[in-house]
Order: C-alpha cells, then sequence, then structure tokens
C-alpha cells in the first residue's frame, strides 16, 4: 500500500514539474516583465517607479524552489513551541519591553493592544528586530508572481510593493525581506502595508524596516482593525476532567466559558516563582522525555479501547482554579498535541493572532511568549504528550488510508488541515478512541497495521 501511495506522489509531482515547464515555455521573463509594467501604468503608477522596478527585479530561482518545498515534518506544537520559546528569548523580550516602554506604553493606550502581545509577535516573526530577511523583495515577489503557483496573489502583492515605494514609503533598492515577500520587522506583506500601516513618529514617512515606531503602530492597528479586543484574554492553559468529550475540543467548536466550566474545565497554572525556576529544566528534559514516552507508547496493546486523562499529565506544581475568565464572545478548547498534551482554552483574540498566520502552533506560541513576558505562568500540561510526528509522505498515506475507509479527508496534501482533522476524529470515535482529532504517529500506526 505504501509503494502504491509513493508511486500517486510521484505521479503528481512528475504531471505538476511538466505543466510548470510548460508554462514557463509560454512566455519568457524580461516579456512578462513588460506586460507588468503595462499593468502597473494602468493601475495609476507612475512610469518612473514602474522603469525603476522593472529594471531592478531579477529571476530568482532558489524563490520558487524554497516556494515548492514542503517540510520533511509536521513539528509537534511542544517541540515547536520550545524551539522558539526559550528562556534567553523570554528574556530578551522583557528587557526590550523596559527599553521601550514609553513608546510601547502609548500605542498600547491608542490602538488598545497589549504592549505584550507587539512585542511577542515581534521576536517570533524577527527575533526583535536582529533578522529582517535579506532577499530582494521586489524580485521575490515577481519571481513568484512569474511562476505561477499562486501568481495573482503575487501578482497584487508587487503591484502594491510598487505604489508603496510611489508613495514615498520606500525606495527601490531598499526593501529587503523574506524570500516570500514579508519586510520589516513584523514581516508586513506589501498588501497588509497598504491597508494597516501608519506613520507611528510623526514624519509623515511609513518606514516599518527602520522606525519601531512605525512598526510596533502598524501592528497594532492592523490587530485592532481585525478584530482584537482590549481587556479580554488570548488563551489560557485549562485542565480537562477525566471524562471529557474528547470530541467537543476542537478549534471551531466555540461554546460560553460558562458551559465549559459546567463540562468541569478549569483554569490551570503554576506560581510564577517556580515557573521560573523549573522553565529551563524542563525545556532541557522535554526532548528525552518525549523520546521515552513514544518508545513506552509504541509497546501499548493496540486492542485498548478505555482511556481517561492521566492524572500525571499535568505538573505537580499547578494549582486549579474554579473559575474561568468572564468573556464577551465564546470560547474553544484546542489540543495541538492530541488528549496527551497540554489543552488551551482560546479567544476572540486568539482568532485575530490566527488572522495574522493561520498556523495553530505559532497562534499559540505567540500568545504563550505574550503571558511569558508578562511574568506568567509556563505551560504546565504535556509531560505524557505522545513525541514524534509525521513525514509529509506519511501524512500523505494517513490521509489516502482515511478516504479509503470512508473517513472524508479531502484531496491528500501532506497537511492536517481541519478536514484531515474531522476525518481523523471520525475514525477515533468508531474505534472508541479519545477523539481529539489529531493526526499523530500512533493513529497512522493504528490505520496502516489494518487491513
Amino acid at each position: 500500500m505504501n509503494y502504491a501511495f509513493r508511486i500517486i506522489t510521484v505521479t503528481i509531482a512528475l504531471i505538476f514539474t511538466q505543466c510548470f515547464n510548460v508554462a514557463m515555455a509560454q512566455e519568457t521573463f524580461p516579456s512578462w516583465l513588460e506586460g507588468l509594467k503595462q499593468t502597473a501604468n494602468t493601475a495609476g503608477i507612475s512610469d518612473k517607479t514602474s522603469a525603476a522596478t522593472i529594471n531592478h527585479i531579477k529571476l530568482l530561482p532558489d524563490v520558487i524552489v524554497l516556494d515548492r518545498a514542503q517540510p520533511e515534518f509536521i513539528s509537534p506544537f511542544l517541540t515547536y513551541y520550545y524551539k522558539r520559546v526559550d528562556t534567553r528569548k523570554i528574556q530578551k523580550g522583557r528587557e526590550l519591553l523596559a527599553t521601550h516602554d514609553e513608546l510601547l506604553t502609548r500605542i498600547e493606550a491608542q490602538y488598545g493592544v497589549p504592549k505584550t502581545i507587539l512585542v511577542a509577535f515581534w521576536g517570533m516573526e524577527t527575533q526583535y528586530g536582529s533578522y529582517l530577511g535579506n532577499v530582494d523583495t521586489l524580485s521575490a515577489l515577481a519571481t513568484l508572481a512569474y511562476d505561477g503557483r499562486r501568481a495573482a496573489f503575487f501578482r497584487s502583492q508587487l503591484l502594491d510593493a510598487m505604489r508603496m515605494i510611489d508613495m514615498g514609503h520606500a525606495n527601490v533598492d531598499e526593501v529587503r525581506g523574506s524570500w516570500a515577500g514579508a519586510f520589516g520587522n513584523m514581516q508586513f506583506m506589501p498588501t497588509t502595508f497598504m491597508l494597516y500601516a501608519v506613520d507611528g513618529d510623526n514624519d509623515n514617512k511609513i518606514d516599518v524596516l527602520n522606525s519601531l515606531p512605525d512598526a510596533f503602530a502598524s501592528a497594532a492597528n492592523y490587530l485592532s482593525q481585525v478584530g482584537w479586543r482590549p481587556g479580554e484574554p488570548t488563551m489560557i492553559e485549562v485542565q480537562l476532567p477525566e471524562n471529557f468529550p474528547w470530541q467537543y475540543a476542537q478549534y471551531t467548536l466555540k461554546k460560553s466559558t460558562e458551559e465549559w466550566a459546567q463540562l468541569g474545565v478549569r483554569v490551570v497554572r503554576v506560581e510564577t516563582a517556580i515557573a521560573e525556576t523549573v522553565a529551563t529544566k524542563n525545556t532541557r528534559q522535554l526532548k528525552s522525555k518525549q523520546a521515552q514516552l513514544s518508545t513506552k507508547n509504541k509497546k501499548r496493546s493496540i486492542q485498548q479501547v478505555v482511556y481517561q486523562a492521566p492524572k500525571n499529565s499535568v505538573s505537580d506544581n499547578a494549582t486549579l482554579a474554579e473559575v474561568l475568565p468572564s468573556v464577551s464572545g465564546q470560547a474553544s478548547i484546542i489540543l495541538p498535541q492530541g488528549w496527551l498534551g497540554p489543552a488551551f482554552m482560546v479567544f476572540d483574540n486568539f482568532d485575530v493572532i490566527m488572522d495574522w498566520n493561520r498556523s495553530v502552533n505559532y497562534a499559540l506560541s505567540v500568545a504563550q511568549l505574550a503571558k511569558r513576558l508578562n511574568q506568567e505562568s509556563r505551560i504546565i500540561g504535556g509531560r505524557l504528550a505522545e513525541a514524534g510526528a509525521l513525514s509529509f509522505e506519511k501524512m500523505f498515506e494517513l490521509q489516502n488510508a482515511l478516504n479509503m475507509r470512508g473517513f472524508d479527508a479531502g484531496t491528500p496534501d501532506g497537511f492536517p488541515g481541519l478536514k484531515t482533522q474531522a476525518a481523523v476524529r471520525a475514525y477515533q470515535l468508531s474505534m472508541q478512541l479519545p477523539a481529539d482529532g489529531y493526526a499523530s504517529p500512533s493513529v497512522y500506526d493504528r490505520l496502516m497495521s489494518q487491513p
């Protein structure tokens, strides 16, 4: 079966490559640039800017390779988080909060977005401005627009980058960032810049690369405009009861905090002093413990069908609070690393972070980094979380196997999206397993072992 899936994957890749080569043969890059110049002029971009942009742009083959590359593994949440948020990053962020306190306080008062959230985004996006990316933005956007996979999207981004230059907010030669076209301290795409960027230092220019007031104010304006709710939480870690209906833990299922409380959901936290003492030790031990638990989990009988939340899945130092926060909207429970991993309740402000980046792992990491910058509790749960991750190829095989057994995972793409999660959840319910929707190695092994 695995061999057949690999053949399908290779065949699709070959067909895709052939189509790509045909598309490239239809129009040369210089000819495409001439067409872009005409489009820019029609869109009201000045001849000076369009000519300077066209003369500046170069085709970047490496960008095409990066755009088409698939990740080898989808990182488990705790691995993803601890790789990006360590003691050093937390300490550096706290120092920068103090350094820029006056500026951040002013922006928080104006837009209602907490300073810790802004600094958390800054840390996640560019390591607090220490690495903004060094790829020429105009050339990267032009390459991706010419390439064809998401041509319309990147063409519109390129035109907005030209508008940005035309308005005097940047020079053709200075805009550099990631290979995908994001730039500046907060890694804005050009269209995001045009919609939300503001002049935070009142110099009549918006410079998100070199001006922190512009970068912070622009990020705060963006978050405010897409729905940030001042004074409300983003995410809290929770403890679920032993009889919790695991199928309720999904991002798209929302309930009031009162309803979650009636189901026995409680806040979990640890005293800050204890958290600071043990956080570094826990980070070092994470990989070792996950490896041990992975081996232990593999030895469990595949026929086991009765599950309860393990009492020791949360740190012994944790304390539980009965009262969940009162919010104007509703909340969801998410289990980013399955029923044995940490559990989080997420609110409307979490949706705002997801608007910035659709990765749940990313959004949780921003929210948790902000909490750590604010001297709040570290992540407590997940000591028994299943270790390891499926490769892109195995995720593709899992999706195929689910489809073949009547659980609709959609067109296989190697990524555990909402449809794949729903299919996994339906399969788990059919097997009397905790229906957490998590596409884990154990779910893969069980599926592949069945005839």
